[in-house]
């Protein structure tokens, strides 16, 4: 989960105001960036939910492999907590979406 999250780094620059004028307009350059990197919020957003369920799957084969004895106790610990900390991740994130959401549809037309 922190890979995908460290990929959406690559939607920003080193320096934030880069290709920025005083004369260009930021969300244009903003868009133009965004464009540059190939990478849509949506694509982001699939691959952080591929990787959280990857996560808990993976925890989940381990727990079995622990059970019949070929996977060690920190092994599995290492798993768990990986998948914690993905489903806690994947639920921030859910709430915040909503949370913007619902801010959106009171704004008045």
């Amino acid at each position: 989960m922190i890979e995908s999250i460290k990929g959406v780094n690559s939607l920003f620059s080193a320096n934030p105001l880069s290709g920025v004028t005083e004369t260009s307009n930021p969300v244009s350059a903003a868009a133009a960036q965004g464009t540059a990197t190939g990478m849509s919020f949506a694509q982001v957003m699939g691959d952080m939910a591929t990787d959280a369920a990857n996560s808990l799957k993976l925890s989940e084969t381990k727990s079995f492999e622990a059970i019949q004895g070929k996977a060690s106790t920190r092994e599995v610990v290492d798993a768990v907590m990986n998948a914690e900390q993905s489903l806690q991740t994947a639920i921030a994130i859910r709430d915040k979406v909503v949370t913007a959401y619902l801010e959106v549809a009171r704004m008045q037309i």
